[in-house]
């Protein structure tokens, strides 16, 4: 009787650890499935307006194969809709936004992400080939929430003719929306995550009471960002903003880019600032964590008389 009292104790021990087990199991699958979901359902649910600013008529073929691609994965706004509430946005450059407009397309137009399209065709020439076309895509990603620029990128084909440089173009769409499709799905999720609103100072007016007995950060070398190789091939004009928070140490402690370009000069800019030894800000002689906003402006200047050499100008303004 003993033994087999025993027995049953026993079991009922480990029927009672396997049973735990399994509900903590079971927990843990439900929990990691709701994510999951939501995530999905998050992605699911974004509203996307794609837009064609220059209004070529590649750019608006591109743009409705792009959408065609998208629709399965996103709720694609009306076009003709999206375009004329972009219109009641008074832009002047609709590829070099600020965050603030960026918020503000987006709000008026009812989407989740802006999507901006640019095509173009080049005729170029080489030392390996005399003459030759080319056909690119850029494509602006940009969240509706946060105003930033989520993804860039450029597709170029190159062809002996222009039709056939442009057939090679339109067969990028499904990869392109590919790569759009992982971008909006990383960047919902950073936002989900994203939570942190940090209070700090900003430089006072020259006239405020703030700005008495006080000196604003300052680099103690200024380094100008690089304007890079891709913007050079493309001709771009523009200007980025940048957002620094420096401690009172002169650490920089975080970047936000307020005024995005694309062409990598938005990602040039965040290296130079971070390369910068700063002073940091004083006011009655203690040092102060401090926001700064600095403006880089882009320009291309085809030849130097001077030297002879093309080279590009930067400017920024602290």
């Amino acid at each position: 009787m003993r033994s087999q009292s025993f027995i049953t104790d026993n079991f009922t021990t480990q029927t009672q650890r396997h049973r735990g087990f399994y509900f903590r199991l079971l927990s843990v699958s439900l929990c990691l499935c709701g994510e999951i979901l939501f995530l999905t359902s998050a992605v699911y649910a974004q509203r996307i307006a794609i837009l064609t600013p220059e209004k070529s008529e590649q750019a608006q073929n591109y743009a409705a194969d792009l959408a065609n691609s998208l629709s399965g994965k996103f709720k694609v706004l009306d076009g003709s809709m999206s375009e004329a509430a972009f219109r009641s946005v008074s832009v002047e450059n609709p590829l070099n936004m600020s965050s603030e407009q960026s918020k503000a397309a987006a709000s008026v137009i009812g989407c989740d992400f802006l999507l901006l399209i640019k095509t173009g065709e080049l005729r170029r020439a080489s030392f390996a080939k005399p003459e030759y076309y080319e056909s690119f895509m850029t494509v602006y990603v940009i969240s509706g929430r946060t105003g930033r620029l989520v993804f860039w990128d450029l597709k170029s084909f190159e062809a002996d003719t222009p039709a056939a440089a442009e057939k090679l173009l339109f067969s990028s769409t499904e990869s392109v929306a590919t790569r759009i499709r992982e971008q909006i799905q990383a960047a919902s999720k950073k936002e989900i995550a994203d939570n942190s609103t940090r209070t700090i100072e900003e430089v006072p007016a020259q006239d405020s009471p703030e700005a008495k007995n006080f000196r604003p950060p300052l680099p103690y070398k200024r380094i100008k960002p690089e304007y890079t190789r891709i913007a050079y091939l493309y001709d771009v004009r523009a200007t980025v903003d940048i957002s620094v928070d420096i401690d009172d140490t002169g650490t920089v402690e975080r970047t936000d880019v307020v005024r995005w370009a694309g062409f990598g000069l938005d990602e040039s800019v965040v290296e130079a600032v971070r390369k910068m030894n700063w002073r940091p800000a004083y006011r009655n002689g203690r040092p102060l964590p401090m926001r700064v906003l600095l403006r880089y402006n882009f320009t291309k200047i085809e030849k130097d008389q001077n030297m002879g050499l093309v080279r590009a100008f930067v400017s920024n303004l602290f």
